[in-house]
């Protein structure tokens, strides 16, 4: 039976020994060990020029044996690199049957402090060590695309935003690859109010990401808002109702934020006038629990008041009063606009 392959990534080796080792141990187990049931022959994903393992972005309809050989390969060959990750999904029907994670795990110093140092960065409190070791990373091996896009990460969170800029932008030279770091770019220009920049890298994340991966869905939302803040409503229902089509599983980041995508969706139809579906969204994003959004009760009830209104729809004198009588001023002037 086929079932739907994903794999991406790249793996640096970082010397012409490492490179060899892992060159010379793929095509023996490819051989002797799998039979050549595989995916790639070696000449496809190995790069000598540049002591590289890489995969840009292989999709194909594959068998589940060929599928599980190659990433035991790969897996296998990972433990020769120095940084780098390679990702691998096999799906059947839209349902994620496998899904491989692939990066270094040695004892090689680069890796170790890579690897602490990302361990750190969700502990708060340990910012600067986090950044330490990530710096000692990159001081072992200088081309180390991830560790600056980690300590990129928490210069964001430090709200040192010139030398996240300048972190990401340095991963990026390096692989150009990593999706990440062009969302994290993406953020930092979003923080200075650099929309249409933003919206390059979000672009430029959903290009090398897969709509299997997190990432790919906060880009599309994130990417949403910009075009919202230049006025550019079309492009931003766009993505908006992408991301309300999507279901999330509950332990995926995005699933906090579908109460305000919905409501973002709402609101950029309102501007369309596209009446009766504004008022849809604002009324399914009231089904939500409240999620990571601030977005207050009573802009929730004026809005789909609003679109209730130019809808022609019962209701919404109901909406606007509930809004006025929890304190909404807009709300209040509206009502004594339609009495």
């Amino acid at each position: 039976m086929l079932f739907k392959t994903i794999i991406q990534g790249k793996i640096e080796f970082g010397s012409e020994k490492s490179f060899g080792k892992a060159l010379k141990m793929y095509e023996y187990r490819a051989e002797n060990y799998h039979k050549s049931e595989t995916l790639f022959e070696s000449e496809e994903i190995f790069f000598p020029d540049t002591f590289t393992m890489s995969v840009p972005r292989f999709v194909k309809q594959t068998y589940d044996k060929a599928y599980r050989n190659t990433v035991s390969l790969l897996k296998y060959c990972t433990q020769f690199g120095l940084a780098g990750e390679i990702n691998a999904w096999l799906i059947d029907e839209g349902k994620i049957l496998n899904f491989t994670h692939m990066e270094p795990d040695s004892e090689k110093i680069a890796v170790q402090n890579y690897i602490k140092g990302t361990d750190l960065i969700s502990q708060k409190g340990m910012e600067e060590d986090a950044i330490t070791l990530l710096t000692k990373a990159i001081e072992k091996y200088d081309r180390h695309a991830q560790a600056y896009q980690k300590r990129a990460k928490v210069n964001f969170i430090l709200k040192r935003y010139h030398d996240a800029m300048r972190d990401y932008t340095k991963s990026i030279n390096l692989d150009e690859t990593n999706p990440y770091s062009y969302y994290g770019r993406a953020k930092v220009h979003l923080h200075n109010k650099d929309h249409e920049e933003a919206i390059a890298d979000f672009d430029m994340c959903l290009k090398k990401s897969v709509a299997l991966q997190p990432v790919y869905w906060k880009a599309r939302r994130l990417k949403a808002k910009c075009h919202f803040f230049l006025n550019q409503y079309e492009k931003a229902a766009f993505d908006l109702k992408l991301f309300t089509n999507k279901k999330f599983a509950e332990d995926n980041p995005n699933i906090g934020w579908q109460r305000a995508a919905h409501y973002d969706y709402g609101l950029a139809l309102l501007e369309l006038e596209e009446y009766e579906k504004s008022f849809e969204m604002f009324d399914k994003a009231m089904e939500f629990e409240e999620g990571y959004d601030k977005i207050k009760k009573t802009d929730f009830l004026r809005n789909r008041g609003i679109a209730r209104h130019k809808a022609g729809k019962n209701g919404h004198i109901k909406d606007l009063k509930e809004a006025a009588d929890l304190g909404d001023k807009k709300a209040a002037a509206l009502l004594k606009e339609l009495s």
